[in-house]
């Protein structure tokens, strides 16, 4: 097993690297502790689900530096990476990444806009006369 493991999780316009290291689960995200970076309760447990499902919490230091999107999209992109990370380290937690949909690339993303209209599906005012 290497010391150091690497992976790379992506959720709309986001990037995330993910860095992890044996330790006693200390979180590093662009300097900040994970709490700090994400002040929204549900994005936290969001991205440490993949290390409650492999009861894997608090083993590891994890070090993310994020990139691009929103506060929603970059927390996909952690729990991407992390999901993705674990599985480096033990190949035999895929089977649960998998039936909990971690290990899935969610593809949604934002429509373009289209031209002659406002946004992408919505239209100016109908007007008969």
């Amino acid at each position: 097993m290497a010391d150091i493991i690497h992976a790379i999780g992506r959720r709309k316009e986001a990037v995330c690297r993910i860095y992890l290291r044996p330790g006693s689960g200390k979180w590093d995200v662009n300097g900040r502790t994970l709490g700090d970076y994400f002040p929204r309760p549900a994005l936290v447990s969001a991205i440490q689900q993949p290390f409650t499902a492999t009861d894997t919490l608090g083993r590891w230091d994890v070090k993310a530096h994020l990139e691009g999107g929103g506060q929603s999209g970059q927390a996909g992109a952690l729990r991407l990476a992390a999901a993705r990370a674990i599985l480096k380290v033990d190949e035999t937690h895929r089977r649960k990444l998998r039936d909990l949909g971690l290990l899935t690339r969610d593809a949604r993303a934002v429509e373009r806009k289209k031209p002659g209209r406002p946004g992408a599906r919505k239209r100016f005012q109908f007007s008969k006369r």
